[in-house]
């Protein structure tokens, strides 16, 4: 599997900043997916049970994709221009050990 491994974030905006967080949101992950190891673009969705919470997800290649991706020089600085707009945030790694098959 190409995308067996994923970057993922439960992001919540301060109060009022929503739309910077999505940009620089945004600006971020753009630069996370020029990345070496990077295995597609990366989302971002809305809770719908808790609409001031996101979910983000990135594909990678690998686990020491992923590590060296959040060791690279720029890593910090760039998601300190995230995290300013950012009340409470949760990053994990995660590995794919299954998925469903679809059917007709």
């Amino acid at each position: 599997m190409s995308d067996a491994f994923y970057s993922t974030g439960s992001w919540q905006p301060l109060a009022g900043q929503e739309e910077p967080f999505l940009e620089a949101w945004t600006e971020f992950s753009s630069w996370a997916g020029s990345q070496p190891g990077a295995a597609g673009a990366a989302v971002l969705a809305r809770d719908l049970r808790d609409p001031d919470r996101f979910i983000s997800f990135m594909p990678w290649e690998s686990l020491d994709a992923i590590q060296a991706w959040k060791a690279h020089d720029e890593f910090k600085q760039r998601m300190s221009g995230v995290q300013e707009f950012v009340d409470k945030f949760a990053p994990t790694e995660t590995e794919v050990v299954a998925r469903a098959r679809r059917t007709a």
